[in-house]
């Protein structure tokens, strides 16, 4: 076993189940500014994972999260299509390991709902990414209790902007063990110039936005998820410019890595194992990198191991067609959920080893 603690300890995690992962795949870290792209055959795929309740088909998503004990799932679906405008189902779901639904809710509420959260406490935070047509909706945060209800709400209902009181695109949302609050604001084709980090207290009151449009160093484009490490640094899905970047929770620019593809989604567990899902890769973009899942050490950006997505090519007059898993997520016992654009629906990667 002195082999595999080794392996673990170059990658920055030292915690047993980490180091279980590296064993049982048989995977040591490879330099963190290279890709990994040979399939990791300990996973097995399970497209269609969860059903919906009364025949009801899945829409798109790119929400995804686990509850406090990692054994529920909460996924996003937009109501059977691409939008819930007009549509009376609940965009919310709560399903249990077997994939049966519990709950759902947020009828009414949103137009595009796109990034999930599960803080601590077990509230679930999601964001709604555009605005209906008559501006009355859309272009907030919701922070729910478990049961549905509305704890908070951030931004102007349907009313884009670049203050504090407005969102041009909220992507996804993540807390701090403090409580304070972090949105992703500027998803790709907004239409708006806003591509920052918006900060706010846990009552909701704004105290800093960070990052601006661009490529350079700490700037963004198109933020599209974020997580959370072990201490507290914040990383967003700078999926437009291909990279990861690191931030301290004031805004300081810490790093960049490159080496997990073009970031759709983030999920990083309480052992600092980091999970992006790379689901536009190959489509006109970053095309010397496939499309998937790359797992790693959020610790130093090493690398452990890829699936790769199961979802068909698209044609090539859909360059920019998302595929495969947008967001992800991972239960307490290593399992991996990936919801996307195509395929719709739930697809799960059970540990098989």
């Amino acid at each position: 076993m002195a082999h595999h603690n080794g392996m673990a300890r170059r990658c920055g995690v030292t915690s047993a189940a980490a180091t279980a992962f590296l064993c049982s795949a048989g995977l040591g870290a490879e330099s963190g500014g290279a890709n990994i792209t040979t399939p990791n055959p300990y996973y097995e795929t399970s497209p269609n994972w969860g059903r919906l309740p009364d025949g009801r088909s899945w829409g798109t998503s790119a929400g995804i999260g686990v509850d406090r004990d990692g054994a529920n799932i909460w996924a996003l679906d937009r109501c059977g299509g691409s939008l819930c405008t007009d549509s009376k189902l609940d965009p919310v779901v709560e399903l249990d390991p077997a994939g049966r639904v519990i709950r759902t809710f947020g009828s009414g509420m949103f137009v595009q709902p796109h990034g999930l959260y599960v803080d601590r406490d077990n509230n679930i935070w999601v964001t709604d990414s555009v605005a209906n047509a008559q501006h009355t909706k859309g272009l907030q945060v919701f922070k729910f209790s478990p049961d549905g209800r509305v704890l908070l709400r951030l931004g102007t209902a349907g009313v884009a902007g670049n203050d504090h009181t407005h969102f041009g695109a909220p992507s996804a949302v993540v807390t701090a063990p403090n409580g304070d609050i972090f949105v992703s604001d500027g998803h790709w084709g907004c239409g708006c110039p806003n591509a920052r980090i918006v900060k706010f207290a846990a009552n909701g009151q704004f105290i800093k936005s960070f990052g601006e449009l661009g490529d350079a160093r700490g700037e963004l484009f198109a933020p599209h998820a974020l997580a959370m490490d072990s201490i507290g640094r914040l990383f967003v899905a700078d999926r437009s410019n291909n990279r990861i970047v690191i931030y301290s929770q004031n805004g300081d620019f810490i790093a960049e890595w490159r080496q997990f593809g073009r970031p759709s989604g983030l999920f990083i567990d309480k052992n600092d194992l980091i999970y992006v899902s790379d689901s536009e890769s190959g489509f006109g973009h970053n095309e010397s990198v496939p499309r998937g899942i790359h797992i790693g050490s959020a610790k130093n950006g090493d690398l452990f191991g890829f699936i790769p997505d199961p979802a068909p090519t698209p044609q090539p007059a859909s360059p920019d067609l998302s595929s495969g898993a947008e967001g992800v997520a991972a239960d307490a016992a290593g399992n991996l959920y990936g919801v996307g654009v195509s395929p719709m629906g739930i697809t799960m990667y059970r540990r098989i080893h």
